[in-house]
C-alpha cells in the first residue's frame, strides 16, 4: 500500500487555483461584494454544473508515469480518483495489470474497493495483445483469444467495455477485412458476457474515422462501437499522438470525432497543455463538446491528460476544470 502522506505530497506537488476559488474571485471583482451574494452565486453555479449533459471519468493513463515509477499503486486507482480528484468513475489500462491478468480474485478485489468508495468501473483499455487486424488468420485468432482475459476482468469489475487497437500490417483494405473478422469474433465472445468492444482512434488506419466507421458497420453488432479520442488523429504513426501538432499526416480531429460519435460507447477527452485562460492549446474543447452533444451523447467523458509541462495531477485538474466550465454553460 502506498503511504497516504507520500501520495498526497505527490498529488499536491505544485500550486494551482481551484475553479471554485477562481470563480469567487471573479464574482468579487464584478460586484458580488457581500458574503451572501457570493454564497448565492456559488450555489447557483453548482446547480448549473450538476446539469451538464455529460459526466466526467478519469482514464488511468493520465497518471501512467506515476504508476510505472511506483510512486502510486495501481490498486489505489479508484481511491485516488475519488479522494484526490473528486471523480467517481474510472477507466483502467491493461498494461499496468499484466502480472495479474487472468486472476479473477484480484479483479474482484478491485471491484470491491471501487464499490466501497462509490466509484464506477467503466472500461479497460487493452494494449499489446496482438493485432486483431492481422491478415494472418492464425495470428489474428491468437490475438482474439488474448483479449478474452480482459473481457472477463471487465465483467468482474462490472465495467461495460474493453477498448482495443485496430492494428494490422497491410493495405487499408487488407487490414480492414481482417479486422472485421477478428474484431467481429471478439465482439461475439464479449456479447456473451454483456461487454462492449470499442475502437479508439490510436494511429495509422484507426485514426481514419471513415475507415473505422466502415469496419463497425460491416461487423454490425450492437456491442461493437467506438471510443472517440479528441487527440490521436495522426495517421502516420502508431498510437496517433498529435501532441505539439507534431504529425506528418493527420485526420481532421473534429470531423473524426463527429464521424465516430454515432457508434460511441464512451468519449476520451485528451489534453496536452493549457494557456493562461485554462483552454487546451491544441484542441478546441468547446467545438469538441458541441460535436459530442449534437450526437445526443449523455455518457461519460474521460479525462486523459498526456502532457509534459504540467504535472500529471495538475494536468488532470486543468482538464476537469475546463470540462466543467464549458459543460456548465452548454
Amino acid at each position: 500500500m502506498y503511504p497516504i502522506n507520500e501520495r498526497r505530497r505527490f498529488l499536491k506537488q505544485s500550486v494551482y487555483a481551484l475553479p471554485s476559488l477562481a470563480l469567487l474571485n471573479a464574482w468579487a471583482c464584478s460586484g458580488a461584494s457581500s458574503k451572501n451574494e457570493a454564497q448565492d452565486m456559488t450555489e447557483a453555479d453548482q446547480v448549473v454544473s450538476s446539469e451538464m449533459f455529460f459526466k466526467i471519468s478519469l482514464a488511468q493513463w493520465s497518471l501512467n508515469r506515476a504508476f510505472k515509477a511506483g510512486e502510486l499503486q495501481v490498486e489505489d486507482f479508484a481511491k485516488i480518483a475519488k479522494e484526490d480528484f473528486d471523480i467517481s468513475a474510472v477507466e483502467y489500462v491493461s498494461s499496468l495489470y499484466l502480472e495479474h491478468a487472468g486472476k479473477d480474485p484480484y479483479f474482484m478485489e478491485l471491484n470491491r474497493r471501487a464499490k466501497d468508495l462509490g466509484v464506477e468501473n467503466l472500461l479497460v483499455m487493452v494494449d499489446e495483445e496482438g493485432d486483431l487486424g492481422n491478415p494472418d488468420a492464425a495470428a489474428r485468432q491468437k490475438a482474439v483469444e488474448n483479449h478474452y482475459k480482459w473481457v472477463n476482468a471487465t465483467k468482474l469489475m462490472e465495467g461495460h467495455s474493453i477498448r482495443i487497437n485496430a492494428f494490422g500490417d497491410g493495405s487499408s483494405e487488407e487490414v480492414g477485412a481482417a479486422l472485421v473478422d477478428g474484431l467481429g469474433k471478439l465482439a461475439e465472445y464479449a456479447k456473451q458476457e454483456n461487454i462492449n468492444v470499442v475502437i479508439e482512434n490510436h494511429g495509422l488506419f484507426s485514426s481514419d474515422a471513415k475507415w473505422v466507421a466502415n469496419v463497425i458497420q460491416q461487423i454490425n453488432m450492437d456491442n461493437c462501437g467506438t471510443l472517440p479520442d479528441f487527440g490521436n488523429f495522426c495517421t502516420a504513426k502508431k498510437w496517433g499522438s498529435t501532441q505539439n501538432n507534431d504529425c506528418e499526416e493527420a485526420y481532421d480531429r473534429y470531423l473524426g470525432v463527429q464521424e465516430m460519435m454515432p457508434y460511441a460507447k464512451g468519449v476520451s477527452a485528451k489534453s496536452y497543455d493549457f494557456d493562461a485562460e485554462g483552454n487546451e492549446t491544441i484542441i478546441d474543447y468547446k467545438k469538441m463538446l458541441d460535436i459530442v452533444k449534437a450526437a445526443g451523447y449523455t455518457g461519460y467523458v474521460g479525462i486523459e491528460y498526456e502532457g509534459m509541462r504540467l504535472s500529471e495531477p495538475d494536468g488532470i485538474r486543468a482538464t476537469k476544470a475546463l470540462l466543467e466550465r464549458l459543460g456548465s454553460s452548454m
